[in-house]
């Protein structure tokens, strides 16, 4: 059987779709069903993660040579730029300076900032408010009022 899209080479993926209770059928050779992002055994498909980290990379300093390997799993800066992916944890301590690098073009900055959180003023006026009754309410067990305790206590509860 031919590819559907080619129609040259013969079709080693097959692929059925169902939409709308309708079968379509796809009928693909390993190259038309790499060059769709379809993965198969033979043939890696082009990871658009993967070009971008190779221009990042032959812009950057040549001091981070493809020749450095990870030395627990025996990856290279080559190998992540093709596919994107690190061998392993190591590799993060192995290609330190490259990754930096890589962070401070693509984020701006090499070290993550985050979002800064504002607190609302209401909420640090009952939390004051809170611990004082907290202070009260020792306090007036320490002296045994028992009914100013309680009447602390509900106020205590009312407000969490």
């Amino acid at each position: 059987m031919l590819c559907d899209q080619c129609k040259e080479r013969d079709a080693v993926v097959h692929l059925t779709q169902i939409v709308n209770a309708e079968v379509t059928q796809l009928h693909l050779c390993e190259k038309c069903a790499a060059a769709k992002g379809i993965e198969t055994t033979v043939s890696m498909p082009k990871h658009p993660l993967g070009d971008f980290l190779h221009a990042v990379q032959q812009q950057t300093s040549p001091s981070y040579g493809d020749q450095s390997r990870c030395a627990y799993c025996g990856t290279s800066l080559r190998d992540f730029r093709a596919s994107g992916r690190l061998g392993c944890a190591q590799c993060y301590t192995a290609f330190e300076g490259a990754l930096r690098e890589l962070l401070r073009r693509v984020h701006g900055a090499a070290r993550h900032r985050g979002r800064e959180v504002e607190t609302p003023v209401v909420a640090v006026v009952a939390g004051s408010e809170l611990d004082a009754l907290r202070v009260a309410l020792q306090q007036a067990v320490v002296a045994e009022e028992f009914e100013l305790a309680a009447k602390l206590r509900d106020q205590i509860r009312a407000l969490e």
